[in-house]
């Protein structure tokens, strides 16, 4: 597997498998401009610990989306060698890319418990939690894989169940009638020490008394006055154990699998050609619109903010021009002041309301502050100030 090599490519990054085998690099765009602009900034940081550091102290304060796709993205290699070691280990058919995946899933852990006053190296420690993560998830399909239906239930907890009927689609009330099966099923059939994973199935007369159990419960559980037989519980609970294997253990089905009623034909005929891209398009259109929604609303508050912080001659100076719409000459008359003095005025408050926004967007966005980004981010306060005020007029006009 090549290297990546600086800082950019490090941290932007992520592995493309080929089969399963290392395929290359993919950079990501977004944080490639992302660390640019860090990098723009603090030239002098070559140390790719440092950025790990930066990153992970950046996520661990606010849960910063971007500093996790960094870190995720810095990982890579971790995850990748970590995946290839246990799959050469561990018996099973494990492929590297199965692993890969159950590594990334989990990277979260990573970043919620490393703690650097314990810990100098990121890398280190993922790979050991991130191990330790792989091999539960392969003790968990070894025992979905050994286990009666009615065992894996028995071995099953509250939440694994619950989880694992949201997955397959299940309504809200049907889970409710599951679960709730399931408790009465635990409670009353209870296995010896000797067929822990071989537990056979409940004979009739414990069928009956789970059937008793759950018709006496429902009334206040679920508001349910439907009786149900041993029948029907079998069933349930029966679907219980196949939604818990299948969350645990989900089957896998190539696009080469022949189509089904036919001998000729495969899975992969009836994917459109440009389907990849078309995703992948609307992915990264429906991405940009939620980046410029949520920018939005964040600059409306920094804005709003800023205003409600100035003192109360700003504020009126700004009330009397952009909300009654008054000219210059007009507030000069109002305020008893020269009409050079509103203007300055005024401008000293555009350029104080461009400074807050400039300060935010180089710490929240990354922004390097060039004349144009500056110039471009006065016109659009210019507009936010017109809309702000026009909406506090109407506002006021439709009040009671």
């Amino acid at each position: 597997m090549r290297t990546r090599q600086g800082l950019l490519e490090i941290f932007s990054t992520f592995l493309q498998f080929k089969a399963d085998a290392f395929g290359g690099w993919v950079i990501e765009p977004k944080l490639r401009r992302s660390m640019q602009a860090c990098i723009s900034q603090l030239p002098q940081e070559e140390s790719e610990l440092f950025w790990a550091m930066y990153w992970h102290q950046i996520w661990q304060t606010s849960a910063n989306a971007l500093a996790a796709d960094h870190l995720t993205a810095y990982l890579q290699e971790v995850c990748y060698w970590t995946a290839r070691k246990l799959a050469l280990k561990l018996a099973g058919n494990h492929s590297i890319a199965d692993f890969f995946q159950t590594a990334i899933a989990r990277i979260d852990k990573v970043f919620k418990n490393f703690n650097p006053q314990f810990n100098s190296s990121l890398k280190s420690y993922a790979e050991l939690v991130l191990s330790g993560a792989i091999k539960n998830h392969v003790e968990k399909q070894q025992e979905v894989g050994i286990c009666t239906d009615w065992a894996l239930l028995h071995r099953t907890s509250h939440k694994r169940l619950v989880e694992a009927l949201q997955f397959s689609g299940e309504s809200p009330d049907t889970i409710a009638r599951y679960v709730l099966a399931w408790n009465c099923f635990k409670e009353l059939y209870v296995p010896s020490a000797n067929t822990t994973h071989r537990l056979e199935k409940p004979s009739p007369d414990i069928w009956q008394a789970i059937a008793q159990v759950y018709n006496a419960e429902q009334l206040s559980q679920l508001s349910s006055t439907q009786i149900c037989s041993p029948e029907n519980l079998e069933k349930w609970l029966l679907a219980c154990a196949k939604a818990v294997r299948r969350f645990l253990y989900p089957t896998k089905v190539s696009i080469h699998t022949p189509t089904p009623g036919q001998e000729t034909g495969e899975l992969l005929d009836y994917l459109p050609s440009n389907l990849q891209e078309s995703l992948l398009a609307e992915a990264i259109a429906q991405e940009e619109t939620e980046i410029r929604e949520t920018q939005s609303i964040q600059i409306n508050q920094v804005l709003a903010t800023a205003v409600t912080q100035l003192d109360t001659e700003a504020q009126t100076l700004l009330h009397l021009y952009y909300q009654q719409r008054l000219t210059q000459q007009q507030i000069a008359q109002h305020l008893g002041v020269k009409q050079y003095t509103v203007s300055r005025q005024l401008n000293r408050l555009r350029k104080t309301l461009l400074l807050e926004l400039a300060q935010w967007s180089q710490q929240a966005l990354h922004i390097s502050l060039t004349s144009s980004v500056l110039e471009s981010m006065s016109n659009a306060i210019e507009e936010w100030l017109n809309a702000y005020y026009l909406s506090s007029t109407v506002a006021a006009t439709e009040s009671p």
